[in-house]
Protein backbone atom coordinates (compact mmCIF):
# COMPACT_ATOMS: atom_id res chain seq x y z
CA UNK A 1 0.00 0.00 0.00
CA UNK A 2 1.30 3.44 -0.94
CA UNK A 3 0.89 6.12 1.72
CA UNK A 4 -0.34 9.33 0.16
CA UNK A 5 -0.62 12.76 1.67
CA UNK A 6 -1.97 15.85 -0.03
CA UNK A 7 -0.44 19.03 1.33
CA UNK A 8 -1.81 22.28 -0.03
CA UNK A 9 -0.45 25.71 0.80
CA UNK A 10 -2.49 28.75 -0.22
CA UNK A 11 -1.03 32.21 0.25
CA UNK A 12 -3.64 34.68 1.45
CA UNK A 13 -3.48 37.86 3.47
CA UNK A 14 -3.13 37.25 7.18
CA UNK A 15 -6.05 38.51 9.30
CA UNK A 16 -6.00 40.72 12.38
CA UNK A 17 -5.45 39.19 15.82
CA UNK A 18 -8.95 37.70 16.14
CA UNK A 19 -8.66 34.01 17.14
CA UNK A 20 -11.61 32.87 15.02
CA UNK A 21 -10.29 34.68 11.93
CA UNK A 22 -6.80 33.32 12.53
CA UNK A 23 -8.12 29.76 12.85
CA UNK A 24 -10.04 30.23 9.60
CA UNK A 25 -6.92 31.69 7.93
CA UNK A 26 -4.80 28.80 9.22
CA UNK A 27 -7.16 26.20 7.76
CA UNK A 28 -7.71 28.04 4.48
CA UNK A 29 -3.93 28.48 4.10
CA UNK A 30 -3.59 24.70 4.38
CA UNK A 31 -6.38 24.15 1.87
CA UNK A 32 -8.64 22.56 4.49
CA UNK A 33 -11.69 24.79 4.24
CA UNK A 34 -13.33 26.04 1.10
CA UNK A 35 -16.38 27.95 -0.05
CA UNK A 36 -18.39 24.75 -0.58
CA UNK A 37 -18.35 24.19 3.20
CA UNK A 38 -21.32 26.52 3.76
CA UNK A 39 -21.98 25.54 7.39
CA UNK A 40 -18.23 25.54 8.19
CA UNK A 41 -18.52 21.91 9.27
CA UNK A 42 -14.91 21.06 8.38
CA UNK A 43 -13.75 24.09 10.37
CA UNK A 44 -15.88 23.00 13.31
CA UNK A 45 -14.51 19.43 13.18
CA UNK A 46 -10.98 20.84 13.07
CA UNK A 47 -11.66 23.04 16.12
CA UNK A 48 -13.04 20.07 18.08
CA UNK A 49 -9.91 18.06 17.28
CA UNK A 50 -7.78 21.04 18.27
CA UNK A 51 -9.57 21.27 21.63
CA UNK A 52 -9.03 17.54 22.18
CA UNK A 53 -5.32 17.92 21.38
CA UNK A 54 -4.95 19.93 24.58
CA UNK A 55 -5.82 16.77 26.51
CA UNK A 56 -4.25 14.40 23.96
CA UNK A 57 -7.57 12.59 23.79
CA UNK A 58 -8.74 10.90 20.58
CA UNK A 59 -12.34 11.64 19.61
CA UNK A 60 -14.70 9.16 17.96
CA UNK A 61 -16.57 10.31 14.88
CA UNK A 62 -19.95 9.81 16.54
CA UNK A 63 -18.78 11.88 19.52
CA UNK A 64 -17.74 14.75 17.23
CA UNK A 65 -21.02 14.48 15.31
CA UNK A 66 -23.05 14.69 18.51
CA UNK A 67 -21.07 17.68 19.85
CA UNK A 68 -21.46 19.60 16.59
CA UNK A 69 -24.95 18.55 15.56
CA UNK A 70 -23.64 16.99 12.34
CA UNK A 71 -24.23 13.60 10.79
CA UNK A 72 -21.57 10.97 11.35
CA UNK A 73 -21.14 10.76 7.56
CA UNK A 74 -20.34 14.47 7.35
CA UNK A 75 -17.81 14.15 10.16
CA UNK A 76 -16.16 11.10 8.54
CA UNK A 77 -15.97 12.97 5.21
CA UNK A 78 -14.13 15.88 6.83
CA UNK A 79 -11.90 13.63 8.95
CA UNK A 80 -10.86 11.78 5.79
CA UNK A 81 -9.90 15.09 4.17
CA UNK A 82 -7.93 16.08 7.27
CA UNK A 83 -6.22 12.69 7.26
CA UNK A 84 -5.35 13.07 3.54
CA UNK A 85 -3.71 16.38 4.44
CA UNK A 86 -1.59 14.69 7.09
CA UNK A 87 -3.16 16.73 9.86
CA UNK A 88 -5.25 14.07 11.59
CA UNK A 89 -4.39 10.49 12.47
CA UNK A 90 -6.49 7.58 13.62
CA UNK A 91 -5.60 6.37 17.09
CA UNK A 92 -7.26 4.01 19.57
CA UNK A 93 -10.80 3.97 18.14
CA UNK A 94 -10.71 7.70 17.51
CA UNK A 95 -9.09 10.58 15.71
CA UNK A 96 -6.73 13.28 16.83
CA UNK A 97 -4.36 15.87 15.49
CA UNK A 98 -1.09 14.36 14.29
CA UNK A 99 0.81 16.28 16.99
CA UNK A 100 -0.13 18.07 20.19
CA UNK A 101 -0.13 21.66 18.90
CA UNK A 102 -0.37 23.67 15.68
CA UNK A 103 3.25 24.84 15.69
CA UNK A 104 4.46 21.24 15.81
CA UNK A 105 1.99 20.43 13.05
CA UNK A 106 3.52 23.03 10.74
CA UNK A 107 7.04 21.77 11.55
CA UNK A 108 5.94 18.21 10.66
CA UNK A 109 4.26 19.36 7.44
CA UNK A 110 7.37 21.34 6.52
CA UNK A 111 9.45 18.17 6.98
CA UNK A 112 6.98 16.25 4.79
CA UNK A 113 7.26 18.91 2.08
CA UNK A 114 11.08 18.93 2.28
CA UNK A 115 11.16 15.12 1.99
CA UNK A 116 8.84 15.21 -1.02
CA UNK A 117 10.94 17.92 -2.69
CA UNK A 118 14.14 15.90 -2.16
CA UNK A 119 12.51 12.86 -3.79
CA UNK A 120 11.25 15.00 -6.67
CA UNK A 121 14.77 16.39 -7.21
CA UNK A 122 16.24 12.87 -7.25
CA UNK A 123 13.72 11.72 -9.85
CA UNK A 124 14.22 14.94 -11.85
CA UNK A 125 17.98 14.25 -11.90
CA UNK A 126 17.34 10.68 -13.10
CA UNK A 127 14.99 11.88 -15.85
CA UNK A 128 17.40 14.65 -16.90
CA UNK A 129 20.22 12.10 -17.22
CA UNK A 130 17.95 9.71 -19.11
CA UNK A 131 16.97 12.34 -21.69
CA UNK A 132 20.51 13.74 -21.85
CA UNK A 133 20.03 17.09 -20.14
Amino acid sequence: MVFQKRITIITIRRPEKNINQQLQWFGISLGLFNLRDKDKSCFRVFVELLKAAKHQTPLRSDEIAQRLGLTRGTVIHHINRLMESGIVVQQRNGYMLRVSNLRELIVELEEDIDRSCRELKEVADDIDRWVGL
